[in-house]
C-alpha cells in the first residue's frame, strides 16, 4: 500500500507530506484547492507522462517521492536487481530544462522501469476513464483484461502477422500483364547496359589513380631521372653511391690507427649497401613506367562511360553492381511469378487456416470471459442501486479481410438496458453521467479483483452521483476497500463520511503566493468539512448534526461489513 506521499514544488503545493493509512482514504476540499495536483504528483512519481509545467514558478525542479509497504512486487524486484525489502521508496525529480532523475530505493532507474513498477503498486482511475467506456474500440481491451486472453491473443497475432506477411508478397507478384510486360522490358535494358559495360568491383577507383599517374607523368619521369643521377652518377658525376663508398676506403685504410675509424668504416659500408638498396630500386620503378597518349585516352573514354553508367545507376561501380544483382533478382522473380504466386497462395491457405483456428480458440475464451463479466458487472450494479440494469457484451464478426484484423475475429461493444422494459443499446447512446459512473466503478472493480495491486485510486469517479447513488457508492469503495486500500478525491458527503481516513486539501495565500496544504482530520474537522459539502459556505448547527449523522451510519456499516 501507499504508506508515505512527499511532495515538493509540484504546481501549488510548496510542500506537503501525507501519511496515508489502509482501508479507505478520502481527499476532499474547494473546486481548485489542489486536490487533482495530489494525484498528479502520484502519478509523475509512478513514472506517467508528466510536464515540466507542473513544476511550481518560480522553482527550478521539483520533487515528489512514495513509500510503499506490504504486497510489493518482488519478481519485478529481483529481475531488476533490487534485493527484498519490506519497504520500497519511489522518488522522481522533475527539472526545469525537462530532464528526469528516477530513483527506487535510491538508485538511479529510467522512467520507463518507474512506469513498469508503479503498474503494479497502485491503479489510477479517473474521470476520463469514463469516456473510454463511451468508446466500443475499449471495450474488447477491457474484455480480454478481465478474461486474461492474453495468451490467446498473442498466439493468434502471430498467425496473423504471417498472413499479412503473405498477403503483401502477393499483391507484390500480382500486376496485370501490360505492367508486368513494361517491368520485364525495363529491367532486361538496364541488365544489358550494365552487363555490356563488363564492370568490375573497385575499378573506378583504380582508373582514377591512374588517371591521376597519368596527367603527372612528364614530371614523374623527371624526378625519377635526377633522383638515379643523384644516387648512380653520370659521365661527368660521381653518384652518392660512389662517394658514399671513396668515403668508406678512405676511413677504412687508416681504420688500423684507433678503433673509433674502424667503427667509423663499419656505419659507412651500412650506408653505402643502403644507397645502393634505394639506387637500385630507383632503377626499378624507373624501367616501369610505361607512358603513352593512346593509353590516357582509353583511360578517358573507360571513366566517360562509368560517369554516364553512375548517372543512372549509382555513384560507385559497387553500387551499379549490387544494383545489377537486384534487377536479375526482381527479373527471376517476375518471370517465376506464377509459380511464387501458386506457392504463396498455398501458404497463405495454411497460415489464413492456422489464424483463424487461433481465433476461434481466442473468440470462445472471449464469449466465456463475456458471461462471467457480465454477471460480475450486473451483480456490482446491483450493489450500486441499479438492479434493473442488464449488462451484455455484445459480439460481431470483425470488419476485415477473411472477418480478422490485429484484434482478432471479433467486434466487441457493451450494451445495456438501465430500466425494465428497455431494449439493450449501446453503453454510450443510453447511460446517463451518474449511470456511466456506476458502471465504470463495477467494471473497474470486477478488473481490479484479481490484478494484484494493492492501492486504488479513484480520482472524482463519482461526478454525477447523488442522492441514494452517492450512498451505494460510498459503500461499494469501503467494500473494496476491506481488501485493497483506496484514496478517493470526492465532492460527496456520502463517500467522504464512509472513509477510514479523511483529508482536507485547502488553498491559501501568503506574501503574495498561493500555497495548498493537505490535513488529517479527526472527527471534529470532518464534521465541519462534511457540513461544507452538505449545505457549502454557511454551516449551522443542523448542518453539524447531519454530519455528525453521517459519520455514525457510515461507522455502523463498516462495522457490519467486518
Amino acid at each position: 500500500m501507499l504508506s508515505l506521499l512527499h511532495i515538493e514544488n509540484i504546481a501549488i503545493i510548496q510542500s506537503a507530506d501525507i501519511t496515508f493509512d489502509e482501508g479507505f482514504n478520502v481527499l476532499t476540499g474547494e473546486t481548485g484547492a489542489g486536490k487533482s495536483i495530489v494525484i498528479d504528483a502520484i502519478s509523475a512519481v509512478l513514472g506517467e507522462r508528466t510536464s515540466r509545467e507542473l513544476i511550481r514558478t518560480g522553482a527550478k525542479s521539483a520533487l515528489v517521492t512514495a513509500a510503499f509497504t506490504g504486497g510489493l512486487p518482488l519478481q519485478w524486484l529481483e529481475e531488476n536487481g533490487f534485493p527484498a525489502q519490506e519497504e520500497l521508496v519511489l522518488q522522481r525529480e522533475l527539472q526545469g530544462d525537462g530532464r528526469n532523475v528516477c530513483r527506487v530505493n535510491g538508485r538511479p532507474v529510467t522512467v520507463a522501469q518507474l512506469r513498469q513498477l508503479g503498474s503494479q503498486l497502485l491503479n489510477i482511475h479517473g474521470q476520463h476513464d469514463g469516456q473510454q467506456l463511451l468508446d466500443p474500440a475499449c471495450h474488447l481491451d477491457y474484455l480480454d483484461s478481465f478474461g486474461k486472453t492474453a495468451p490467446l491473443l498473442e498466439a493468434y497475432r502471430a498467425a496473423y502477422r504471417e498472413v499479412a506477411a503473405l498477403r503483401g508478397q502477393i499483391a507484390a507478384l500480382e500486376m496485370d500483364e501490360a505492367e508486368r510486360t513494361r517491368r520485364v522490358d525495363t529491367l532486361e535494358y538496364q541488365i544489358r547496359e550494365l552487363e555490356h559495360a563488363q564492370l568490375r568491383a573497385g575499378e573506378d577507383a583504380e582508373l582514377d589513380a591512374r588517371k591521376c599517374l597519368l596527367r603527372g607523368a612528364g614530371k614523374l619521369m623527371d624526378a625519377v631521372q635526377q633522383a638515379r643521377l643523384a644516387m648512380q652518377g653520370g659521365e661527368d658525376s660521381s653518384g652518392a653511391c660512389d662517394l658514399i663508398g671513396q668515403a668508406e676506403g678512405a676511413v677504412r685504410s687508416v681504420a688500423k690507427l684507433g678503433p673509433q675509424l674502424e667503427e667509423l668504416g663499419e656505419k659507412l659500408a651500412v650506408l653505402r649497401s643502403a644507397a645502393e638498396d634505394v639506387s637500385e630500386y630507383i632503377r626499378e620503378f624507373e624501367d616501369s613506367l610505361d607512358f603513352s597518349p593512346e593509353e590516357l585516352d582509353r583511360l578517358e573514354s573507360r571513366l566517360d562511360v562509368l560517369y554516364r553508367l553512375k548517372k543512372k545507376y549509382g555513384p560507385t561501380v559497387d553500387d551499379m553492381l549490387a544494383y545489377l544483382d537486384s534487377c536479375r533478382g526482381e527479373l527471376e522473380r517476375i518471370q517465376d511469378a506464377d509459380d511464387s504466386l501458386q506457392r504463396l497462395n498455398r501458404a497463405l491457405d495454411e497460415a489464413r487456416a492456422q489464424a483463424l483456428a487461433r481465433g476461434a480458440a481466442l473468440s470462445q475464451g472471449r464469449r466465456t470471459a463475456a458471461e462471467a463479466l457480465q454477471r460480475r458487472v450486473q451483480e456490482e450494479l446491483r450493489q450500486l442501486d441499479m438492479p434493473k440494469v442488464q449488462f451484455v457484451t455484445d459480439f460481431a464478426p470483425s470488419a476485415g479481410q477473411d472477418g480478422m484484423d490485429e484484434t482478432g475475429l471479433d467486434q466487441v461493444q457493451f450494451l445495456m438496458s438501465a430500466n425494465l422494459g428497455e431494449a439493450l443499446r449501446p453503453i454510450q447512446k443510453v447511460a446517463s453521467g451518474g449511470e456511466l459512473a456506476r458502471i465504470m466503478l463495477a467494471l473497474k472493480n470486477v478488473l481490479a479483483e484479481d490484478d494484484g495491486v494493492g492501492t486504488l485510486i479513484f480520482d472524482e469517479v463519482d461526478t454525477g452521483v447523488s442522492g441514494r447513488a452517492a450512498q451505494k457508492v460510498a459503500e461499494k469503495m469501503a467494500d473494496v476497500a476491506r481488501h485493497k486500500q483506496v484514496l478517493c478525491v470526492t465532492h460527496l458527503p456520502q463517500i467522504a463520511a464512509m472513509a477510514d481516513t479523511h483529508f482536507l486539501v485547502e488553498k491559501g495565500e501568503r506574501d503574495g503566493r498561493t500555497y495548498t496544504s493537505v490535513e488529517r482530520l479527526e472527527r471534529a474537522g470532518r464534521i465541519e468539512e462534511l457540513a461544507r459539502l452538505v449545505g457549502g459556505a454557511r454551516i449551522s448547527q443542523t448542518l453539524r448534526e447531519s454530519a455528525s449523522e453521517l459519520l455514525e451510519q457510515a461507522g455502523r456499516y463498516r462495522a457490519a461489513r467486518q
